[in-house]
Formats: C-alpha cells, sequence, structure tokens
C-alpha cells in the first residue's frame, strides 16, 4: 500500500527454491519515515493527481446525470404514447362492435326494404364509419411506429447510462485511493483539518462591486468549511463546485467541472496578471487540477484538497508558478 514502508528479504532453501518473506515493520527492519520535506513534496503530487482524478470523476457524474434525465424524459414520452394507442385501441374495438352490430349493407336490402331512404342513410353512415375506421387504424399505426422508435431511444440512452456508471466507478474507486493516501499523509504530518460544515464564514471587505460583490461575500461566508471532492455545497465543496455555487449567487450558471468551467470561458480569458485581474475572475492552475477564485488585492478564494477547508490565500510565488490562467464569468 502506497506510503506504508515496507521491507522484503530472500530466503533459499535447501532445495532451492525462493521464498517471500515479509519482514517487521518495525523496529531496525522498517525503512525510515519520510521527511516533513519528502511528506509534502508527496503530498502535493497527490493533490494535483487526486485533483485531476475528481474532476474526470465529476465530469462522468454530470454526463450520467443528464443520460438519466434524457432517458426519464423518454420513459416519460413512453408512457404517455402508450396511452394515445390504448385509447385508439379502444375506439377501434368500439368501431368493430358498432359495424358488427349494424350489419353490412347489400343492394338487396335497398330494393327489398320498405324504407330505402333509411337504408341509404344507413349506408352513408356505414361508408362513413369504414373511413373513420381506416383513419384511425392509419393513426395507431402511426402512433405504434413513433412508439417503437422512443421505446428504442429510451434503450439507447439507458445503455448509455449503464456504461457512464461504469465509467463513474472507476473513477470514483480511483479518487477514493487518492483521499485515502492524502489524509494519512495529512495526519501524520498533523496537518489534516476536518472543518466545520456550518462555519459562518468571515465577512468580505474586498474591492468587489457589483456581482462580483455578491459571488465573494458567498465565498467568504464558505471559509472554514471543509474540501469534500464531488461536493457542491451548502457545507462542503470541491474546488469547481465551490467557483459554481458561488458564482450562482450572482445569476451565472457555471459547468460542473474545471475542464468545463476552462472550456466555457474560451472566449473570456483575461491576462494572468494582477494589474488585469478582477475581483471574481476564475483562476485556474497548470493541468486544469484546480481552480480558485481571485479576491482583490492579491488573494484568491478557494476550496483546496482532501483534508482542508475553504480559505483566502495570498498569490505568490508558488501560486503563480501554478497558474495556468484566468477567466471572467
Amino acid at each position: 500500500m502506497a506510503g506504508v514502508p515496507v521491507r522484503f528479504g530472500r530466503v533459499v532453501g535447501a532445495a532451492g527454491l525462493a521464498v517471500i518473506v515479509l519482514l517487521p515493520l518495525n523496529g531496525a527492519a522498517a525503512e525510515p519515515q519520510p521527511t516533513i520535506a519528502q511528506a509534502r513534496a508527496k503530498l502535493e503530487k497527490l493533490n494535483d493527481l487526486a485533483g485531476k482524478v475528481v474532476d474526470r470523476y465529476n465530469l462522468a457524474n454530470e454526463r450520467w446525470k443528464k443520460i438519466r434525465k434524457d432517458y426519464g424524459r423518454l420513459n416519460k414520452d413512453y408512457k404517455q404514447q402508450q396511452k394515445t394507442v390504448d385509447l385508439l385501441r379502444d375506439d377501434l374495438v368500439r368501431l368493430a362492435i358498432s359495424t358488427y352490430q349494424f350489419g353490412g349493407m347489400s343492394s338487396g336490402r335497398l330494393v327489398t326494404s320498405d324504407d330505402p331512404r333509411s337504408v341509404l342513410s344507413g349506408m352513408a353512415l356505414f361508408d362513413y364509419m369504414a373511413a373513420d375506421r381506416a383513419e384511425s387504424l392509419r393513426t395507431f399505426e402511426t402512433a405504434n411506429q413513433a412508439l417503437k422508435y422512443k421505446y428504442g431511444k429510451a434503450k439507447e440512452a439507458l445503455a448509455e447510462a449503464g456504461k457512464a456508471r461504469d465509467t463513474l466507478a472507476e473513477e470514483k474507486a480511483k479518487a477514493e485511493r487518492m483521499v485515502a493516501q492524502q489524509t494519512r499523509l495529512l495526519r501524520r504530518l498533523g496537518q489534516f483539518r476536518a472543518g466545520d460544515p456550518n462555519s459562518p464564514g468571515i465577512a468580505y471587505t474586498g474591492p468587489a462591486s457589483g456581482n462580483a460583490r455578491v459571488v465573494l461575500q458567498f465565498a467568504y461566508k464558505q471559509i472554514g468549511k471543509p474540501y469534500q471532492w464531488g461536493a457542491t455545497g451548502p457545507n462542503s465543496y470541491d474546488c469547481s463546485g465551490f467557483s459554481q455555487a458561488a458564482w450562482r449567487q450572482a445569476g451565472v450558471e457555471l459547468p460542473r467541472t474545471t475542464y468545463e468551467q476552462w472550456s466555457w470561458g474560451a472566449n473570456r480569458r483575461v491576462p494572468l496578471d494582477l494589474s488585469q485581474l478582477q475581483p471574481g475572475d476564475l483562476l485556474f492552475s497548470k493541468g486544469l487540477g484546480h481552480m480558485g477564485i481571485y479576491a482583490g488585492d492579491g488573494k484568491m478564494v478557494h476550496a483546496p484538497q482532501t483534508g482542508d477547508v475553504v480559505k483566502v490565500v495570498d498569490l505568490d510565488d508558488y501560486w503563480w508558478g501554478r497558474l495556468a490562467g484566468a477567466v471572467r464569468p
């Protein structure tokens, strides 16, 4: 298991067969614990990798939810169409019964009838019923074809949903393994922060105005709440879920994932320069494994990674070295 020091020894028996023996993890046989610097370096790599895996998970999840929604709509159409077909079938049954009860018309009946006019009237009614029945049959056939088409589409959507779930399960398992490694490292370093899901946050006093101020007032009230991969609030967030929730307060609906938000902002990019950034701008890391919101005065508010909380950081050399670009919603 990653992060656990292990040493193997090889013992050769008299017959020349090699046996692998696991030595004890404590005492002189155990490998030395990583230094703080080594643990931090490993944690940083895990954070970046986990961020990308989590974003792929979120993307798969959004795709699955969309497919599920489409399937639900198609299934609803299917049921509605079935009602139409059932009604047409009832009408056809009634027409058949009426025709049977009325009886067939013939020229003999017209000649022998004491009231030819009534017979002619009946024949006209019969012709009308026959024509109406034919039209009903055509309508029934059309409805039935439409029903089969919609049912086929529903089955296709269901199959796609199954594939999406499989992808989702794989990405989720990867993300969970990453999170477990991060948690172990953070606890070993004594830096695991559980956060407070009910944190009241702090007041925003920066330079933002208009929609950006609404966004940052909301964002600052989330400070202290835990990071949780796949979370979109209100008690915990991941990085893109945090920016999405914040901008929603200003009536702007961002896509769910970091990759999608970066693509969405293709025509909204702004220079990565403190003199040109404005409060509320979205900041993206290289590789798109992470993102945050520019808060003005050289600061960023974000949901960092597992074992940490929503917080404000200075855009120092470390963060500038990690950033790839900015988008203005």
